[in-house]
């Protein structure tokens, strides 16, 4: 099973810290997982290793690599992994947003959830 937790800061074991997740899910968070620390580094990690079975996102990801018209973050991940199933005709990877930004843990939540109940578009 191949695990991608984004997080600039973090490792897989911190979540189990400050999340309130099902008694199933804890166990994900003990598991071998790849580790990326940014947009630059979860696109290219994808695009050479195809799509991971399961993704822990974070919504914070400190510097931006991107133009400064262009916020670098969990959801800027997450909206190029819906283009990247979209192009390709893949199926989202499960996932849970591990971010301890409530408002972007739910924005990032909220897009991926609507992606996957509208049959990944």
């Amino acid at each position: 099973m191949k695990l991608l937790f984004l997080d600039d800061i973090r490792n897989p074991t911190d979540c189990l810290l400050y999340m309130q997740i099902k008694i199933e899910d804890i166990e994900i968070y003990r598991k071998e997982w790849q580790i990326v620390r940014s947009y630059s580094e979860f696109v290219t990690w994808i695009v050479i290793n195809g799509l991971p079975d399961f993704i822990s996102f974070d919504h914070d990801l400190g510097l931006s690599e991107l133009p400064e018209t262009e916020e670098q973050n969990g959801m800027t991940c997450a909206k190029w992994l819906m283009n990247y199933c979209m192009d390709n005709e893949l199926q989202l990877p499960e996932f849970l947003v591990h971010s301890q930004n409530p408002v972007g843990k739910k924005n990032v939540e909220g897009l991926l959830w609507h992606f996957r109940k509208l049959g990944n578009l």
